[in-house]
């Protein structure tokens, strides 16, 4: 027997914000990155708390790939902080600091009760704000450590596109990107069923007709409101599916030579989708495909790419992916970004590879690569 539920409440459309005065909370825990801060994004919140009258304090020691370290001492402040609500607000990184800190401190022996997390997301990238995930890195070992469990998922989420308006070109790619990943991801997962499967297509529908638009024009409000609703159903999507080899391979990515998380997935994605499909530029027809090839297919349909055969439709969704990159300017292979030498990049290739195949998303690939699968595609993403 299968299941699937959606456990966070999600508020969105015009207000959405002013949820945050319906809250029934003694003490409220703000978890912030710098930036939302810094950019004057936190007011949106604080207003609203202030407002109400809620009693708050804001905790911002929040930085990219939150390492256990800064973990650590986000715990401590929410014990002494006696909250019993925590509003998240930033990317991935805030919300997945603060999903680990209340992750932390609910599994404490003499812990009994429950503290709210709302999740407000400022990028539409993540689908942090409804997933059972948090990753932390390891620094030390350099290494990301995936936290998966139900417990995990916030209570609720706002998506507010107010909060979008601001986000630059250049992170609009890189998470947009990222949400075209996930629900391709989710689509082709062994785990995909007809309820994962109706969330992702609609998340490849929105991002083909909205994430130039968002990229192009910051006031674009409804191709900004459509790309946060995309990367919501994305998230409850990959939720529900997992994800696969991609994800495995981006996670070292961004440990290794801290290459962005969206944009590391952007690189790898017509690699990955020629890998799981086995179908390349010299690719001949077949009686018949695995059923992923069917699935890249019926979504590059669904972004209006039908073609003369299997072969050519699988064919314009990679090239699809990788002229949406072109138009956003983003990166199509590591060498261009100077982030390593070459000799440093091929170095650490075999021990990424051994990361990918120990990856937990690696488990729900369609197709099971091999530690040889996986060097390649790094050697020819460089």
């Amino acid at each position: 027997m299968k299941t699937f539920d959606i456990k966070t409440r999600i508020n969105f459309g015009e207000s959405a914000l002013d949820r945050l005065e319906e809250l029934e909370s003694a003490k409220i825990l703000v978890v912030a990155d710098p930036f939302v801060i810094k950019s004057g994004l936190i007011d949106h919140v604080t207003s609203r708390l202030e407002r109400s009258q809620k009693d708050y304090e804001i905790f911002s020691d929040v930085v990219p790939d939150p390492p256990v370290s800064k973990i650590s001492g986000g715990v401590q402040v929410l014990l002494q902080s006696g909250a019993d609500t925590m509003v998240a607000i930033g990317g991935g990184s805030a919300i997945d600091s603060a999903k680990a800190m209340r992750e932390v401190v609910e599994k404490m022996p003499e812990r009994a009760d429950h503290i709210r997390l709302i999740a407000i997301p400022t990028t539409s990238g993540t689908g942090s704000e409804v997933t059972a995930f948090s990753v932390v890195s390891d620094p030390e070992n350099g290494t990301k450590i995936p936290l998966v469990d139900d417990s995990i998922l916030p209570d609720e989420a706002i998506l507010d596109v107010e909060l979008v308006k601001t986000v630059p070109p250049g992170i609009t790619a890189d998470t947009g990107m990222d949400v075209l990943t996930h629900a391709i991801e989710a689509y082709v997962s062994t785990e995909n069923d007809e309820f994962s499967a109706a969330l992702a297509e609609k998340a490849v529908e929105i991002v083909g007709s909205f994430l130039l638009r968002s990229y192009l024009d910051n006031n674009d409000t409804h191709a900004r409101r459509k790309m946060m609703n995309a990367s919501c159903l994305a998230g409850i999507a990959f939720n529900h599916a997992s994800l696969g080899l991609n994800h495995g391979m981006a996670h070292q990515l961004g440990a290794k030579f801290h290459i962005p998380h969206g944009r590391a997935n952007a690189m790898l994605l017509p690699l990955v989708i020629q890998y799981n499909s086995d179908i390349n530029k010299h690719s001949k027809s077949k009686a018949e495909y695995p059923n992923q090839v069917r699935k890249y297919a019926t979504l590059a349909r669904l972004l209006g790419l039908q073609n003369f055969n299997t072969i050519t439709t699988v064919r314009a969704l990679v090239n699809w992916v990788e002229f949406m990159m072109k138009e956003m300017d983003m990166p199509l292979c590591v060498s261009t970004m100077n982030v390593c030498s070459r000799e440093e990049y091929f170095a650490a290739i075999p021990e990424m590879a051994e990361a990918a195949m120990l990856d937990s998303c690696t488990k729900t690939n369609p197709r099971s690569p091999t530690k040889e699968d996986i060097m390649k595609i790094y050697i020819d993403l460089w």
